[in-house]
């Protein structure tokens, strides 16, 4: 298995949830970090349990100008990216007809729009290194149009897409491309923040641990070099979709 160790990752969402498991997971095996979130108190807890060279940056990425920040603010730390795993994101649900836009329009620009300008930001310098992994926290939302979400739904299909041709485009640099796509995850995002809760729910096969998703991401990122996972479905045992 390839080593991690001594690589330097961009994470986003790393103030919860999954992004949260897999900044803990990387940074037990020496991976070096930039954690970027909206909470700078969670950020700072967080970057203190890791190794000593993870650093943090506080940021909302429904604003383009804080995205466009930290690519540079990582290169500037640290020398270099290897590993940029684009995973914050809003949950909205419900009917259409009582829908918010304004909602949505945030949904959008977090769900997606973050993830296109970020990933645009990194390219110049993955590709000039000749190596890199760029990974998007994506949903079964992604390959099922559900009908209580079908904004969520939209924004995952087009992170599914977006995913799909990046590959195709990167094929030649050395730079590899993956999204991950869990069922119910047990975290903040859903509502569900009781660890007791948490591990009642996931023993009975009815969500994921966002540690089970970190996992999952560990594993991509570990392949050999000669091998791409285009895309990881996970679900709980339990869910029927």
């Amino acid at each position: 298995m390839p080593p991690l160790n001594g690589k330097v990752a961009l994470v986003t969402g790393a103030s919860s949830g999954i992004g949260r498991a897999t900044a803990q997971a990387l940074g037990r095996l020496g991976v070096k970090q930039m954690l970027t979130g909206r909470s700078e108190e969670r950020l700072t807890k967080l970057a203190a349990e890791l190794e000593p060279e993870t650093a943090w940056l506080p940021a909302d990425l429904i604003d383009p100008a804080q995205v466009d920040r930290l690519v540079p603010e990582t290169l500037q730390r640290f020398g270099r990216i290897d590993i940029v795993l684009a995973n914050a994101g809003i949950y909205v649900s419900g009917d259409i007809k009582d829908g918010d836009p304004d909602a949505w329009d945030r949904l959008i620009a977090t769900n997606v729009n973050s993830v296109f300008r970020l990933v645009r930001s990194a390219l110049p310098h993955l590709i000039g290194q000749g190596s890199g992994d760029i990974l998007v926290t994506s949903s079964i939302s992604g390959h099922l149009a559900i009908y209580w979400e079908p904004v969520y739904s939209a924004s995952k299909h087009a992170i599914q897409s977006f995913v799909h041709g990046l590959r195709r485009q990167l094929v030649t640099t050395g730079v590899r491309v993956g999204a991950v796509a869990p069922g119910i995850v047990l975290n903040e995002l859903f509502g569900v923040t009781d660890p007791a809760e948490i591990e009642q729910k996931a023993n009975a096969g009815a969500g994921l641990r966002s540690e089970d998703v970190a996992e999952a991401i560990i594993f991509m990122l570990t392949r050999p070099q000669n091998v791409t996972i285009r895309d990881l479905v996970m679900l709980p045992r339990a869910q029927e979709l």
